[in-house]
């Protein structure tokens, strides 16, 4: 069963910000889709469609690998 993830990555301001998002993100074991709702400049939300529950530490770690960070919750 899909299981879906949403958070709130700060900073992406263009298509090439969203695809370096999507493709660190799309590594982690189990996610199938990512979608970004880009707002340039400002926080974008990023829904993450999984096999499963996904650690949230591995996430920030992609998110961190492509140059952006998760806004706190």
């Amino acid at each position: 069963m899909s299981q879906q993830t949403t958070i709130t990555v700060t900073g992406m301001t263009c298509g090439h910000c969203v695809s370096a998002v999507t493709d660190e993100l799309t590594a982690i074991d189990g996610v199938h889709e990512v979608d970004v709702d880009l707002v340039a400049g400002g926080d974008s939300p990023v829904t993450i469609t999984s096999d499963g529950p996904l650690d949230a530490l591995a996430v920030e770690a992609a998110v961190d690998e492509a140059g952006y960070a998760v806004a706190p919750r």
